[in-house]
């Protein structure tokens, strides 16, 4: 999809994400204790670190089942929330089974396990939050691949409040472990102050407060790395779509993958390009009725049939798709341009409203002067298109349409009208409606000649190479032969047989 970032796959994150937070958790919690606890500063090495780590080895396996059970089943927009919910609810239940298990096992007090509980918080608070904004990429990414269309609704959670909500808990947990350790460190320094050199004192406090922060930064780091990725992908992803409405393409759409202001940003993004696109749409499908209705105002003021406009642009079209990939054609067709050259066609012979009834609508053949006063409809075609041009711009469109009325009738040796060019001089647009509306015009029936069949007009057509046109052309034309002529079929003259 034009626009639309994708990162790589988020499996390669889920595998090492949880298990580093767990593990983290393993080394700092039995350290936290000991700092912030004198009850578990009393245990052996072994006595502190079995218990946390038997607990959250248990608890990480548990939590694969557990968010497939919970958090995979619950609707897209909610599976962020509740893998947050999840994560957090695991270590605050880790708090407090590890607060029983040393009431009952070691008779520590209650408010030992507070202490340990504010430690699991934090972790836990960090841990769930890194892992729901992963969580939020694993779903944007869902959303691209699968095309799902989200909705985040009227009662989306803000970003103020997403906001408000980390910086509020941080401060509490942040302030509440800062206060355990000066608690816990005046207990400390009144107890065997006067046993131990101040500067030991000092340096041992210090260093509980160096690896306070030495755990606290790293969490805070990641947490804004991973919501910068977050918010790289999300403006991206919308600045992509919004470019590519810039450069005209109005099929991109902005993937809706989070329950907030980017959410919401995103669907109206969504609504304002399907609005361009409706509206871009309904203008093309007003000029090209527009188009017809002047191409087939132009047919009825001449002996020619309004199934001439329906054959000659397919002729083109047909002539065209076979040059795309042709050395002299392929930087001038592009699909853009093949396109336009089937819409613009219709309007090849609109110069004719302007010649006279008497010459236009003339049973026979021509006089001279008569001719001479008929070639100029090229330039009448090309002059009416050219103020239009004036009055709404340069268009793509405009270009074609006037590129065609003004040289359909050029030569390849330099012998046509209205400006005698030559070769490549010719626009390719002239040099593909050339043989379109010559191979109409020779098997099709008009008062001064019988319909051709396809096998004489084809011989003719091959006999004008290199002199009324294009080799090249020709030589596509000879490749779409069958082309010609189912189109010609399709789209025959009422009563022609």
């Amino acid at each position: 999809m034009d626009g639309i970032v994708l990162e790589r796959p988020a499996t390669r994150l889920t595998s090492w994400r949880p298990a580093g937070h767990y593990l983290a958790a393993v080394i700092v919690m039995p350290i936290y204790g000991i700092q912030v606890c004198p009850f578990v500063e009393s245990l052996n090495s072994r006595q502190v670190v079995l218990p946390i780590a038997t607990l959250l080895f248990t608890l990480y396996l548990l939590r694969r089942p557990l968010s497939s059970a919970w958090v995979a089943k619950a609707p897209l927009l909610l599976r962020i929330k509740r893998a947050f919910i999840l994560e957090f609810g695991l270590f605050a239940f880790a708090a407090v089974a590890l607060t029983l298990f040393n009431m009952v096992v070691y008779g520590f007090p209650l408010v030992s396990g507070l202490k340990l509980t504010v430690g699991f918080f934090t972790l836990g608070f960090f841990c769930a939050v890194d892992l729901a904004l992963e969580k939020e990429r694993v779903l944007a990414q869902k959303v691209v691949h699968e095309g799902l269309k989200l909705d985040p609704g009227e009662n989306y959670f803000p970003l103020s409040k997403k906001f408000s909500f980390f910086a509020s808990a941080c401060a509490i947990l942040v302030i509440g472990i800062v206060f355990l350790l000066i608690n816990k460190d005046m207990d400390w320094i009144i107890n065997v102050g006067s046993t131990i050199p101040l500067a030991v004192a000092q340096r041992t406090i210090l260093v509980e407060f160096v690896f306070v922060l030495a755990v606290l930064l790293p969490h805070l780091i990641n947490i804004i790395l991973s919501y910068s990725r977050n918010l790289k992908v999300f403006f991206e992803n919308e600045n992509g779509v919004l470019e590519g409405v810039t450069q005209g393409r109005l099929d991109g759409a902005v993937p809706i993958s989070s329950n907030d202001e980017f959410g919401v940003m995103a669907k109206h993004t969504n609504w304002m390009v399907r609005g361009l696109r409706e509206r871009t749409e309904e203008v093309y499908r007003t000029r090209d009725v527009t188009i017809l209705t002047l191409a087939s105002l132009a047919e009825t003021r001449d002996n020619e049939t309004g199934a001439h406009i329906l054959r000659t642009q397919r002729y083109i079209k047909a002539l065209a798709v076979r040059l795309v990939d042709h050395p002299r054609f392929a930087r001038t067709l592009d699909p853009e341009t093949v396109d336009l050259l089937y819409k613009s066609a219709p309007l090849h012979d609109i110069g004719k409203v302007g010649i006279p009834d008497r010459i236009l609508l003339k049973p026979g053949k021509l006089s001279e002067e008569e001719f001479e006063i008929m070639k100029t409809h090229a330039q009448l075609g090309a002059e009416a298109l050219a103020v239009a041009e004036k009055e709404l711009g340069t268009t793509s469109f405009l270009q074609i349409a006037r590129e065609i009325s003004l040289t359909h009738h050029e030569k390849w040796d330099g012998s046509g009208y209205p400006a005698s060019l030559k070769g490549d001089d010719i626009p390719a647009s002239g040099r593909l409606m050339a043989v379109a509306d010559v191979y109409d015009a020779l098997i099709s029936k008009r008062v001064y000649k019988p319909a051709f069949s396809h096998d004489k007009a084809s011989g003719i057509i091959r006999e004008g190479s290199g002199a009324h046109f294009d080799p090249d052309v020709v030589e596509a034309f000879l490749a779409a032969e069958e082309d010609f002529k189912a189109i010609a079929e399709r789209y025959k003259d009422a009563g022609h047989s």
